[in-house]
C-alpha cells in the first residue's frame, strides 16, 4: 500500500459545530462538555436545585429547581424550560440556561424542570421531540405516584398549573408538544397545561426568508449555522420542509382545526428567524389561536439566556409573569 493510499484513510473533519461537536469523515463524532457560551455562574443560593434520571433507558437527566423560601403558602405552580443548542448542542447544566433556571425560579415563585434530551446527529429527529413528551408523562407518573420525588408532592406542587416553555430548539420542541397535547391537556390528567412559552423557537424551511437571506453572517445563528443545524438533526435525506421543522410545509399537517392552549412567543429583531416566527404567529393568529407576539428591538437569537442586561432580563420575565397570569385567570 502506498503513502497516498495510507493518507486517503486517515478520517477528516466534515462537519465542525462551533468547536464543540465535529463529525468525521469515518462517522465517528467527537464532543466536548465545553459549553459555546462563556458565562459565569450566579448561584446566590436563594433557589435550590436537584437533579434527577427521567430516563433511565437513554441515561437522560432533568433538573429541578425550587425557591429555597417561598413568598407564598400556596403551591408551587410548574413551569417547563427546554434549553436550546439547535437539536445537536446543550445541557441543562450550562451556566447560562442554570442562570436562567434560577431567575425563573426565583421571580416566578415556581418549580422549573428543565429537561436534557438527546442530540443530534448521534440521535436525530423525532429523538429530541419524543424527548420532551418523555418529560411530561414523567410529570403525570410523578403526580399519580404514591411514592412521588420528594420535590413533586401534591402537597408542595400544583399539577394543574403547568406551562411549557422553550428558547430555540427547545422552543420547537414546545410547539410540537402544544399540537401534541392539545388545548386542556386531557391525556395528561391530573396534569393541566395552561400555556406556552415560546422564545426564538427554531423553525425551518427549504424556502428561505428575507430575514434569513439578508442577516449578517457574523450574527451569532448565522445562514452556515441554521444550514449546519438541520443537516445534522434531520433525518438523513430529509429537507428544511421536514414537518419537524417546518409547521407550513408541504408535507406538515395542517393545525388550522387543531386546538391549543394559549401561546406566547418571544423574538428578537435581530433573529435570522425572526421572519418566519412572526409567519408562524401571523398564521396560528389568522386560524383563531390565542397567540401573543413581543418582539425585542436590538435582540439576537436565544438572547433570553445569553443577555444578562438587567433592563432586557427584568422586561423578559415580566412578560412571562404576566402571560402567566393571563392564563391562570381563565
Amino acid at each position: 500500500m502506498s503513502n497516498t493510499d495510507n493518507a486517503t484513510t486517515v478520517p477528516y473533519v466534515v462537519e465542525d459545530c462551533r468547536g464543540r461537536l465535529q463529525l468525521y469523515s469515518d462517522g465517528s463524532i467527537v464532543r466536548s462538555s465545553q459549553p459555546v457560551a462563556d458565562i459565569p455562574l450566579h448561584d446566590d443560593a436563594s433557589v435550590l436545585w436537584n437533579d434527577v434520571l427521567f430516563d433511565p433507558v437513554h441515561n437522560l437527566h432533568l433538573r429541578l429547581y425550587k425557591p429555597s423560601s417561598s413568598s407564598t403558602n400556596s403551591k408551587l405552580p410548574i413551569y417547563y424550560f427546554i434549553h436550546g443548542g439547535g437539536f445537536c448542542l446543550g445541557s441543562c447544566t450550562w451556566p447560562n440556561f442554570h442562570n436562567y433556571c434560577l431567575r425563573l425560579s426565583s421571580e416566578l415563585q415556581a418549580l422549573i424542570i428543565s429537561p436534557d434530551y438527546r442530540l443530534a446527529p448521534e440521535n436525530r429527529l423525532p429523538a429530541a421531540i419524543e424527548d420532551g413528551f418523555s418529560t411530561v408523562k414523567w410529570l403525570q407518573t410523578q403526580a399519580v405516584s404514591d411514592n412521588p420525588d420528594s420535590w413533586l408532592t401534591a402537597q408542595g406542587v400544583d399539577f394543574r398549573r403547568v406551562f411549557i416553555s422553550g428558547d430555540s430548539a427547545g422552543g420547537n420542541i414546545a410547539h410540537h408538544l402544544a399540537v401534541r397535547l392539545s388545548a386542556g391537556s386531557l391525556a395528561m390528567e391530573p396534569v393541566q397545561i395552561r400555556g406556552y412559552i415560546l422564545t426564538n423557537p427554531f423553525f425551518g424551511g427549504a424556502v428561505r426568508t428575507r430575514s434569513e437571506a439578508e442577516g449578517p453572517a457574523e450574527s451569532f445563528l448565522n445562514l452556515e449555522n441554521i444550514d449546519m443545524y438541520w443537516r445534522l438533526s434531520l433525518p438523513v435525506g430529509e429537507t428544511a420542509d421536514h414537518p419537524l421543522v417546518n409547521p407550513f410545509g408541504p408535507a406538515s399537517p395542517s393545525l388550522e382545526s387543531v386546538a391549543l392552549d394559549p401561546i406566547l412567543v418571544v423574538v428578537g429583531d435581530k433573529d435570522l428567524l425572526r421572519d418566519r416566527i412572526e409567519d408562524y404567529v401571523r398564521r396560528l393568529k389568522e386560524w383563531g389561536k390565542d397567540i401573543q407576539f413581543v418582539e425585542f428591538e436590538g435582540e439576537q437569537h436565544s438572547f433570553i439566556t445569553l443577555n444578562q442586561q438587567p433592563a432586557v432580563a427584568n422586561k423578559s420575565m415580566q412578560i412571562i409573569k404576566d402571560f402567566i397570569a393571563k392564563c391562570n385567570s381563565v
